[in-house]
């Protein structure tokens, strides 16, 4: 079946146009006898009596990937299908809490209804549909990790409700998995806490600088093993896009769309050209601000912690500018394990697994420790808006008054890369640490 493919030929990425008629053209590649262009006159016909039995599955992320074109691109779905299909709209949530009725017309344009979303829960909605065996796991680990990894998704994946299911996001450098999306948008998006806990732990035993802004890791080929022996037969489809933003705005440079992992290796490819920056020499000081709407908590804000971490020297300083964090974790279990242990490194967070069995059953927020923390290698301070300096020392980060911070560091004022301060301090702005991947060649 026909892939498509879209590339954009300039630096403002492509155009709302250009990719409403992508969109327009999967439709009728995957549901060819649905007319996009049908008149108001032909609605009572015999044709569009058939076409409103589909039932269509939207997979976008959450609102904490705001710049990944992937509400834009579900709004333009939503609006091309509503008048023909049943359309469904359920953000891939992972261990996120749902989005609010603001997010949710802000992120989907005000096109798609409340009554149109729903809400997946990764403890109580899923169920297993196969095992990736130890075997396998201990062959891609290296050793690592030697125990089976249950394959856990949302029911409505495969229960056989809907006749077409399409996944949108954005493919990126991450901490866990390397590339960010394809069947990761399934199996932790849309996944239960087998799948999310032994893939994050998977991917922190492994090490972060193995993984980050790679295809082929071992978390990824634990995704790549459940898509190819568990939903073979599921009617989906991805459409994968590559993003930065061109003057404060998302600016799509590539769309992705069928199912093949060529199309996902593509977007990788394109990614890496767009969003690693690799620095000539490691950073003393590096200053992250995190947008109050996108970022809530440090589960979701130490992006500023992984995504800089390969470009920090040993010894240099993250400063991470937070107004809108108000928690350490997404999830009300994994806030009460945070503010517990805190981010102390992997070396003390891997005993601290062996002898307590709180922490050995949320691998997820294990790996978050360890994600969490530069194992001493340079100090991390937060200014938040919304928690106390007791709370934030107590979870091992530094703290500093956001205001005082804000005053000397100012987001409006700071350009993205390198600045020098009136006073002649030189450091590294990052106005969203999401975007990119941030390294020295040598790391």
């Amino acid at each position: 079946m026909k892939d498509i493919v879209l590339r954009a030929d300039r630096e403002q990425g492509i155009s709302d146009g250009d990719l409403r008629r992508a969109l327009a053209e999967t439709i009728s590649v995957w549901l060819p006898d649905i007319s996009l262009l049908k008149s108001s006159s032909e609605s009572d016909s015999a044709a569009d009596v058939n076409m409103k039995q589909y039932r269509i599955l939207l997979i976008p992320p959450d609102f904490t990937r705001m710049h990944s074109g992937a509400g834009k691109i579900t709004a333009m779905y939503y609006e091309m299908l509503k008048d023909s299909c049943r359309v469904d709209v359920m953000p891939a949530l992972g261990t996120h809490v749902p989005m609010t009725p603001d997010e949710i017309d802000e992120f989907f344009l005000g096109v798609v209804p409340q009554d149109a979303i729903l809400i997946h829960n990764w403890r109580n909605d899923v169920v297993k549909i196969g095992q990736v065996p130890g075997d396998y796991v201990k062959e891609i680990s290296e050793g690592l990790i030697s125990s089976p990894i249950d394959v856990e998704v949302n029911r409505r994946i495969v229960d056989k409700s809907y006749d077409l299911i399409i996944s949108i996001g954005q493919v990126v450098p991450h901490e866990v998995v390397g590339m960010a999306n394809y069947s990761k948008n399934i199996f932790v998006g849309c996944g239960g806490s087998s799948m999310i806990d032994q893939s994050h732990m998977l991917g922190a035993f492994y090490g972060l600088e193995r993984i980050m802004g790679r295809d082929h890791s071992p978390v990824r080929r634990v995704f790549d093993y459940a898509q190819e022996h568990f939903i073979k037969d599921v009617p989906l489809k991805y459409v994968l896009t590559v993003t930065t933003q061109f003057e404060g705005e998302t600016a799509i440079h590539g769309l992705f769309a069928g199912k093949d992992r060529r199309l996902f290796e593509e977007a990788v490819s394109l990614s890496k050209e767009k969003n690693i920056i690799f620095m000539e020499k490691p950073f003393k000081k590096v200053v992250v601000y995190l947008d109050p709407k996108e970022f809530k908590s440090t589960w979701l804000g130490n992006k500023a912690v992984y995504r800089t971490r390969m470009a920090i020297a040993d010894g240099g300083e993250l400063l991470v500018i937070a107004p809108g964090i108000s928690r350490f974790g997404e999830d009300d279990r994994n806030d009460t394990l945070i503010r517990k242990y805190g981010y102390v490194g992997r070396k003390k967070v891997l005993e601290l697994c062996k002898h307590n069995e709180d922490l050995m059953n949320n691998l997820s927020a294990a790996a978050h420790l360890i994600h969490g923390s530069s194992d001493d290698r340079f100090s991390i301070t937060y200014a938040p808006g919304k928690l106390t300096r007791q709370e934030t020392e107590g979870v091992n980060f530094k703290y500093a008054p956001l205001q005082e911070t804000v005053d000397r560091y100012d987001p409006a004022k700071l350009k993205d890369g390198f600045n020098t301060l009136e006073d002649g301090e030189e450091i590294f702005y990052i106005s969203n640490p999401a975007l990119g991947l941030w390294a020295c060649e040598n790391r």
